[in-house]
């Protein structure tokens, strides 16, 4: 299937590991002219080289500053894709102040910086899409990650508010409900969650799912080229009718049906 993006732009936050790459390299394959964006500029660089990316840019959209920088390195876009975040396993009555605003900052602000820069360009041009990366826990908040939860579901509510700023327009927004997906730093997570235990991350990965994630149907870690898939399609004029949406990609894991 041809998705289309062989004429557009695209920029991925967060994009030299784990999702983000997946992105940024479906999109390249696919045609776009992907923007890699991370704090490394060595990492950037990499993965420009390895992937064929259009450019890298290395700054930080968490910050004011970086973004800063980031708009000023690529003023306009066809294509936002907010994957930027971080996360961690954490008791609520240790959760400080600081943690709070620090994965608001990195997990919500980055994209809303972003968003309120190139979002007047795209309904000017009356084409454009904005996609945030969000979780299954923006629905199913997880006791042990509430500071977490708490970024995806404020991803979710931006995206729906934009959404319905683009209406009678070729813009679209929407939000991708990822599951737990394996990436470089899952094992760290998993032992975090399963501090003392000695098995290999394959054990622990069962124990996750078996403990704290049982209702997921696909009982083991996404590979994140499956929501780089559906990030793709949404991303392409092919995805038009898609428009303030939130997408599961999360294995089943949310019972719900709405």
């Amino acid at each position: 299937m041809d998705l289309e993006l062989s004429s557009k732009t695209a920029l991925v936050t967060g994009s030299t590991g784990g999702i983000g790459l997946a992105i940024a390299r479906t999109l390249a394959e696919e045609g776009a002219a992907v923007t890699v964006v991370g704090r490394s500029a060595d990492k950037v660089d990499a993965v420009v080289r390895e992937i064929g990316a259009a450019r890298g840019i290395a700054a930080d959209p968490a910050t004011a500053e970086g973004a800063a920088i980031l708009i000023r390195e690529q003023p306009s876009v066809d294509i936002l894709v907010n994957n930027l975040g971080i996360y961690e396993a954490k008791p609520f009555v240790e959760i400080s102040d600081a943690d709070w605003l620090r994965f608001f900052d990195v997990n919500v602000l980055s994209g809303v910086r972003l968003a309120r820069h190139y979002f007047p360009g795209m309904i000017e041009r009356n084409w454009g899409r904005i996609i945030f990366i969000s979780s299954e826990s923006s629905l199913q908040v997880p006791p042990d990650m509430i500071h977490y939860g708490m970024t995806k579901t404020a991803q979710l509510s931006i995206a729906r508010g934009l959404a319905e700023l683009t209406k009678g327009t070729a813009v679209t927004v929407n939000s991708l409900m990822p599951g737990p997906t394996r990436s470089a730093g899952i094992g760290d997570f998993l032992r975090s969650v399963f501090p003392g235990h000695a098995g290999s991350e394959a054990e622990l990965e069962k124990e996750f799912f078996r403990l704290c994630r049982s209702s997921s149907l696909l009982q083991r870690m996404i590979d994140p080229k499956e929501i780089a898939a559906l990030v793709a399609y949404v991303a392409s004029p092919l995805g038009a009718a898609t428009n303030g949406a939130a997408l599961r990609v999360e294995g089943g894991l949310l019972m719900s049906v709405a």
